[in-house]
């Protein structure tokens, strides 16, 4: 059972295959979107989400698309979610007039949630990636070490 709503888990998926394949262009969100099997309109408002909080960097004209703000080992799996889940159009009526979802529900899932992100947050993306290489995931194509300084 996998407790990350699907944006947050496209989101990671996002972010690992951009710090993959931006080198030595950034990554088309057209190609991301073939790669996932995805329309690209569907995950053009996730990677806005993701610029909008420096993880990746959009770069314009031509040969744009995108690529990380920062190097893969500074950033978590933790902050790509608390990204993906920021986005206002995301969940926005949370309307819930149920008193025992109010005082007995909702504390457990906050803590259930305050957990997994902090386990999270211990995940960078540079251990991701490995995993995917480990994994051979893009077993065709070489997965670029991250050498930022």
């Amino acid at each position: 059972m996998n407790l990350l709503p699907r944006r947050c888990t496209l989101a990671i998926a996002a972010v690992i295959d951009i710090a993959i394949h931006a080198r030595p262009t950034p990554v088309a969100a057209k190609a991301l979107a073939a790669r996932h099997n995805l329309p690209p309109r569907h995950l053009e408002s996730l990677l806005q989400s993701l610029v909008r909080a420096d993880i990746l960097k959009g770069v314009r004209g031509p040969k744009g698309g995108y690529e990380l703000a920062r190097e893969r080992r500074r950033i978590t799996a933790g902050e790509i979610v608390r990204a993906a889940l920021a986005d206002p159009t995301e969940d926005a009526s949370e309307n819930d007039n149920s008193k025992l979802a109010t005082l007995v529900v909702n504390p457990i899932a906050e803590k259930a949630s305050s957990d997994l992100l902090r386990h999270l947050d211990a995940v960078s993306v540079e251990e991701l990636c490995q995993s995917a290489a480990e994994q051979a995931v893009f077993s065709t194509e070489r997965v670029a070490p991250d050498f930022t300084i």
